[in-house]
């Protein structure tokens, strides 16, 4: 069964329900059993297989006596994520009623098996299936029977004889395997807290059964303070010498991050492993360290742990964020504390820890912490309240020895007998420009002259990235403002220089756009004000003015949510295709650009916008005047052929970018022919068999083809064509092609344009290369939650394992950087159409 049934009977506006999508265990098959009191009570039994969760409702639940043989009914198939599903399904709803996870873990076939799901894939078919379950409640063989000459889906479970069998009633232990409570103080304050919630805001009720999965939080981060001191209101905590590190810990998974979302998971992997121990949903804030034999943390240990792995590995953990269902984030810090101390008790860890902290006496553990030669200490205020993503006065860091976080930005001739460089040059971000502090010479090994300038060859530029000019005789190479090293000094001089700086390594868990001058020349921190001032390319500022090329733009609203499921900013977009510009723009060169714009974000209204008021727009913007064959009128459209105007466009909230197929040079001739593969339900398995098909038929066709995500549902199959044809020759082949398409896929594909007709098959779209017609570019973003963008593809990834959620903009720029423009050859020569259509006829002929 699809999961287009189980789609069909749920409204998602108004069931927290999970909505149906393919999804896979990284490693073992894992296996629920909810109990859910609908109608009648029952327990839902689901096995995971082919991606989404084979489901079997059993009225009695299920028995641990091989005796008992228990009537399972099979029901339409779950997706994946319905796994960790606990809350109340409302009234008038399918299923309405309250549901617990009441069983799960993982399971196996009897029979040992190279592939697994495989096997009980065909023992399904087969209406027999054996199987191990490894859960809580439910251990040991079982057997699923389907009955013959029965009603259609009746199956029976039956517990099989091993030494998991018992007469005892496995159904009197009646309690969910993941709300449980055995911290009894969290109840109290998680009811409480969300209840203000409530008051607060008009949030979607939220019951005590709810259960939702933890995900990343952005941290706090503190305020700088010189001096130490004593008041009753704060607590104070041991400042490490590390990287800030978030755990985000969910039933069979931990996810380990830097502050910037950058996965620690390979790095750092004994801190992960060790946090699996953990049984419940959580969020962890702490620092990762490296200790030396005596115990002191060492940046420099820390920076080459990965090559060496000297020094021992910990973790060091002070915040509890979230836990089992609640966003604890508004309870104050010894609330957190005290609740964070309560879960670690029940695990015996060997490098993950409880960072305790002392009341008070801010100046005596300063003290403590010069003598031991320690980094500094964090004072907090102990009422406070966790704020994401924020700098607070809340929180003060103030440190025994001056150490700073600094943006390399060119390096220095070496001389004499030194190799590779001289000296780093070092910038910090003051306001929206950059402010030289200094250059660095010392505290670099030969191999570490080596790695850096390995890292930082790539990066070399002709120009300053510095606004002003700096006097130094040195012979300079400058370097794109990328990296972020940390740097220990004596103090600042006069003329907001480093005196007697020391490179202490690189800060892979840092922005350059997080990077700000934070004292002034007197030596006392910034005020508030000019602390909150970011650079361009930070998120937190709302409106700011950004240069490109000769352009300034004044960008607005950058704060504003486009994603509301996902916290994904105007910003966040607007930077995205700052970053990706070089990629994107030859594929919107000279094209007219249709705009759909979303000014409130994905789930606002939107509109399309061609022509432009030329009377309104910027004078350096591009236009051009195209009759437009929908509007029955010549409409003045935008070209978008540089970044500046990419930006503009953004910002006047397109969160996709669709070019034209022409270009104003031959507008009557595409540059591509595309087949648009769209489905009516969400099987992206038969997506990809359609893609590979599509394949398939140009291959047999001697025709190059490229393949890319649409970013939505579906894939795009484009040919090259060279702007050699006109639309309505290219319209016509585009019709021919998915004919054979379809003729090879005729229970999965249809060629109606209407959807009722279309009976939810897979539509083959060939109408998208009529004139004026646009399709999503190659690197845009899609108007879909999590920010998914249209991926160009290698053919050897379009397979089982692929879907269009995989490329978001939180991750395809490394992918982009790793493999480069696979859309390139779209603008190649292009293919000849004359030796399609011949040998095409010369098949329906034979």
């Amino acid at each position: 069964m699809s999961l287009s049934k189980y789609n069909q009977k749920r409204d998602f506006k108004k069931t927290q329900e999970p909505q149906g999508k393919i999804g896979k265990s990284a490693r073992e098959l894992i296996f629920v059993v909810q109990k859910h009191a609908a109608s009648h009570l029952h327990y839902d039994f689901r096995l995971e297989m082919d991606g989404v969760l084979k489901s079997w409702a059993i009225p009695k639940g299920p028995s641990t006596n091989p005796v008992v043989k228990r009537l399972a009914v099979m029901v339409e198939d779950h997706p994946y994520s319905y796994k960790d599903f606990e809350g109340t399904i409302p009234e008038g709803n399918y299923g309405a009623g309250n549901v617990i996870v009441w069983d799960n873990g993982t399971y196996e076939p009897e029979e040992s098996s190279e592939n697994p799901e495989k096997t009980l894939m065909a023992h399904l078919k087969k209406g027999h299936l054996s199987f191990i379950l490894k859960g809580e409640k439910l251990k040991g063989a079982y057997s699923l029977v389907k009955l013959p000459g029965k009603q259609e889906n009746a199956w029976l479970l039956i517990k099989k004889n091993d030494e998991y069998a018992t007469h005892l009633d496995i159904l009197t232990k009646d309690k969910s395997v993941l709300s449980r409570r055995p911290l009894e103080e969290l109840e109290k304050k998680s009811e409480k807290l969300i209840s203000e919630d409530k008051a607060k805001t008009p949030l979607k009720k939220k019951t005590k059964l709810s259960l939702e999965k933890a995900s990343f939080i952005k941290p706090m981060l503190a305020n700088t303070k010189t001096e130490a001191f004593d008041d009753s209101d704060w607590v104070f905590e041991k400042k490490y010498d590390g990287y800030r590190a978030i755990a985000v810990i969910n039933p069979n998974a931990v996810a380990l991050y830097s502050r910037n979302e950058i996965s620690f998971d390979i790095p750092f992997k004994p801190v992960a492993d060790e946090l699996k121990k953990i049984d419940h949903i959580a969020v962890l804030d702490g620092e990762i360290v490296v200790e030396d034999e005596k115990g002191k943390a060492n940046f420099q240990l820390l920076q080459n742990y990965l090559k060496t792995g000297l020094g021992k590995l910990n973790y060091y953990v002070f915040d509890l964020l979230y836990l089992d269902g609640n966003q604890i984030t508004g309870l104050s810090l010894l609330e957190r504390k005290e609740l964070l101390k309560i879960l670690f008790n029940k695990y015996d860890f060997t490098n993950v820890f409880y960072s305790e902290h002392t009341f008070e006496k801010g100046i005596k553990q300063f003290e403590l912490a010069e003598k031991n030669k320690e980094e500094g200490i964090i004072a907090k205020k102990a009422n406070s309240i966790y704020l994401p993503n924020k700098r607070s006065s809340d929180w003060l860091k103030i440190k025994t020895s001056n150490q700073e976080e600094a943006i390399i930005i060119g390096i220095t001739k070496p001389k004499n007998s030194r190799n590779y460089f001289g000296a780093l040059l070092l910038a910090q971000y003051y306001g929206k420009r950059l402010e030289y502090i200094g250059k660095c010479g010392t505290g670099f090994s030969e191999s570490t002259l080596k790695e850096l300038y390995t890292k930082l060859e790539p990066l070399f530029i002709t120009e300053s990235p510095l606004s002003e000019k700096i006097n130094l005789r040195d012979e300079i190479q400058w370097v794109k403002p990328k990296l972020v090293c940390q740097i220990k000094f004596s103090e600042w001089t006069q003329d907001k220089n480093l005196r007697h700086p020391v490179y202490l390594g690189l800060r892979i868990d840092k922005k350059p756009s997080e990077v700000f001058v934070t004292y002034d020349v007197n030596n006392t921190p910034l005020k508030e004000e000019k602390m909150k001032t970011k650079s361009p390319v930070n998120k937190t500022e709302n409106d700011y003015d950004l240069k490109v090329g000769k352009t300034v733009l004044h960008l607005t609203n950058q704060n504003k949510i486009y994603f509301p499921k996902d916290g994904i900013t105007k910003g966040d977009i607007v930077q995205y295709y700052n970053e990706v510009a070089s990629l994107i723009l030859p594929y919107l060169k000279n094209r007219p650009e249709s705009m759909n714009r979303f000014p409130n974000g994905i789930d606002a209204p939107s509109f399309y916008q061609k022509d432009v008021d030329i009377e309104k727009i910027p004078s350096w913007l591009k236009t051009k005047k195209i009759f437009s064959e929908s509007n029955d009128a010549t409409v003045n459209y935008l070209i978008c052929n540089d970044k500046e105007t990419l930006l503009y466009m953004v910002n006047l909230g397109c969160i996709e970018i669709n070019p034209w197929n022409s270009t104003v040079q031959h507008i009557e001739n595409p540059d591509w022919l595309v087949i648009d593969i769209d489905p009516d339900k969400d099987d992206f398995k038969e997506v990809v068999r359609t893609a590979l098909v599509v394949k398939e038929v140009l291959d047999e066709l001697e025709t190059e083809s490229l393949c890319k995500t649409s970013g939505a549902s579906g894939l795009h199959v484009y040919i090259p064509l060279g702007a050699q044809y006109d639309y309505d020759s290219i319209k016509i082949l585009a019709e021919l092609l998915a004919k054979e398409i379809q003729v090879r896929l005729p229970e999965t594909t249809s060629l109606e344009r209407s959807i009722k007709k279309r009976d939810h098959k897979i539509y083959i779209d060939y109408l998208q290369n009529r004139r004026g017609q646009t399709l999503a570019a190659p690197y845009s973003v899609r108007p879909k939650p999590g920010a998914t963008v249209s991926t160009p593809l290698e053919w050897n990834e379009v397979n089982e394992k692929l879907h269009p959620s995989q490329f978001t903009i939180n991750n395809v720029l490394s992918r982009f950087e790793k493999k480069g423009d696979l859309w390139a050859p779209i603008l190649s020569k292009g293919t000849n159409i004359k030796h399609i259509l011949k040998k095409l006829e010369e098949r329906q002929n034979s």
